[in-house]
């Protein structure tokens, strides 16, 4: 399996897996659970497979947030809502929206969970730690809880690989937003807005930066594209290896397509996650 199709994955997957952070249900049943805004809601209903972890666990695992956003919300988040009961709040959420976004998602859950578990299964968690709580929770018995399921463990393997090629690389989370924002990928703006970090902030960060040669005033350098495009190979390389379990990858990826379009409706483009727009 190599890391163009672990790529075309991503973009089909993301999309089903992100209605946990941009529909109304989900929305709505972090409230109903009790946590308080969105950010608790965010932080609590993510970070909940890991149980009531601290806040520096948060900061750590989710990469790129402002310590002071995370700790607003954790681990305050544990004395409004268990993670049990956050955990089954948002599989039945996130069910809900695909069953609204996308009325065929049914016949999709019933032949592409299965074969996504496998993958799930065949996928190595050393040094994963999302990856691997969300892989360790039962399957639900609900096909839909079960497709969102294995598409947020899918996700998060990828995510996981990803933190650890970009701290590697000498890239705190600040930096490597500062990065991303300069190769275009997403607005400076959205990245303030979505994690927290003040212009004075960003400033220091695209200053060292600069000093690495990776970025020239607002936009990347060659060395600066040229390290990114190296993360992302190897991210894409890493996140490949799982699906060779399969027999038939491409029809996996064929029966989500139809879905992961329509479940694009539920996101904002540009959006701080990085997914394109599908085409």
């Amino acid at each position: 399996m190599d890391a163009t199709f672990a790529r075309k994955m991503w973009k089909a997957i993301e999309p089903l897996h992100a209605v946990t952070y941009f529909a109304e249900e989900c929305r709505t049943a972090n409230k109903d659970v009790g946590l308080k805004g969105f950010w608790m809601g965010y932080f609590g209903s993510r970070g909940a497979p890991l149980g009531r972890v601290s806040a520096g666990t948060i900061e750590a695992t989710f990469f790129g947030f402002h310590p002071s956003r995370v700790r607003r919300a954790v681990p305050d988040a544990w004395s409004f809502a268990s993670p049990e009961s956050i955990l089954q709040a948002r599989s039945d959420a996130a069910a809900r929206a695909l069953r609204r976004a996308f009325p065929g998602i049914e016949d999709v859950a019933l032949k592409a969970a299965p074969l996504l578990q496998e993958v799930v299964m065949a996928a190595d968690g050393s040094g994963r730690p999302l990856f691997a709580a969300n892989r360790d929770l039962p399957v639900p018995e609900d096909p839909v809880e079960a497709l969102w399921q294995a598409t947020t463990s899918l996700r998060e393997h990828r995510g996981d690989g990803h933190v650890a090629l970009l701290t590697a690389e000498g890239l705190s989370g600040l930096e490597a937003n500062v990065l991303a924002s300069a190769l275009g990928v997403v607005p400076a703006e959205r990245f303030h807005e979505s994690r927290g970090w003040s212009p004075e902030e960003w400033a220091e960060a695209t200053e060292a930066l600069t000093q690495r040669g990776l970025v020239a005033e607002t936009e990347t350098t060659e060395d600066g594209r040229a390290l990114k495009a190296r993360i992302e190979q190897r991210t894409d390389e890493l996140a490949a290896t799982p699906y060779a379990v399969l027999s038939d990858p491409s029809t996996l990826y064929e029966w989500l397509q139809p879905a992961s379009k329509a479940l694009a409706n539920e996101m904002p483009f540009p959006n701080p996650i990085g997914l394109p727009r599908p085409v």
